[in-house]
């Protein structure tokens, strides 16, 4: 009988040290993650880049889209968050310590609902989201018929969208229409509209190219692959869960006294 319970006892302490070590490499992993994004967030702030000055420069801009001027800042929280839940999931798993993982179970939790939270409001008020891109679009047209080809930060940010992406003008080619690059090159449209084209890009080549809109190009972008979207999104709310049930459980294990 005392063989039995030694048995049953070393295979209990198998398992847990099973979700330690399981706790300590998932927690590293999302701790060396948060250090990157916070450097990130720090970089940003520090050398705000042509993103920044692109967006700061938008006129007419609508009040929400200033909310993205703060990228630098939700970068170094998000970060800031990471590490603080991946040291608290490493050293309450190796201290054992029971304060730490209910920190870390508290904290998981709490993002977890943030984002079940976050996600109801999308499906609830799609349609206040619906007009918030109509607003970026309109901003971002009147942007590029004001500083495109006037304002360096603002051209080079647009060549690289349209080169990357393979796409002309927010939704196409006449919003380029009126643009100081437009005037200044006796009504031609940037290259990036004709591809492909050794002639100048005017308005005639321009209509005959079925050239998208870089907007309508990133709605493709997330319609073709809304299956892997959902699945990251179910992925990691599956890891959350599952670091939740593993904190507790090592929370359960181990003796008050060794908090």
């Amino acid at each position: 009988m005392n063989v039995t319970h030694v048995q049953q006892d070393n295979a209990k302490m198998g398992c847990f040290g099973f979700l330690k070590a399981m706790m300590f490499v998932f927690n590293g992993i999302i701790f060396l993650a948060g250090v990157g994004i916070l450097a990130v967030g720090i970089w940003v702030k520090v050398d705000s880049g042509s993103i920044l000055g692109f967006l700061g420069a938008i006129e007419n801009a609508p009040p929400e889209l200033s909310q993205v001027l703060n990228v630098g800042y939700l970068l170094i929280a998000l970060g800031a968050l990471l590490v603080v839940i991946g040291f608290l999931g490493c050293c309450g798993a190796v201290k054992e310590s029971r304060c730490m993982l209910l920190l870390f179970f508290i904290i998981v939790l709490l993002v977890f609902i943030a984002e079940v939270a976050g996600a109801v409001v999308i499906l609830v008020f799609r349609p206040l989201a619906n007009e918030l891109l109509q607003k970026l679009g309109t901003a971002a047209v009147t942007n590029i018929k004001t500083d495109y080809g006037r304002n360096p930060d603002v051209t080079g940010l647009w060549d690289t969208t349209m080169n990357t992406l393979k796409c002309c003008g927010f939704y196409n080619h006449t919003d380029f229409t009126d643009s100081p690059y437009y005037v200044n090159n006796a009504n031609q449209y940037p290259s990036q509209c004709c591809p492909g084209r050794n002639s100048t890009c005017s308005l005639t080549v321009a209509e005959s190219l079925p050239i998208a809109g870089c907007f309508p190009k990133i709605l493709d972008l997330i319609d073709s692959n809304t299956v892997v979207i959902v699945g990251v999104a179910l992925g990691i709310a599956a890891l959350e869960i599952f670091a939740m049930i593993v904190s507790m459980t090592l929370y359960c294990r181990i003796k008050s006294t060794s908090a």
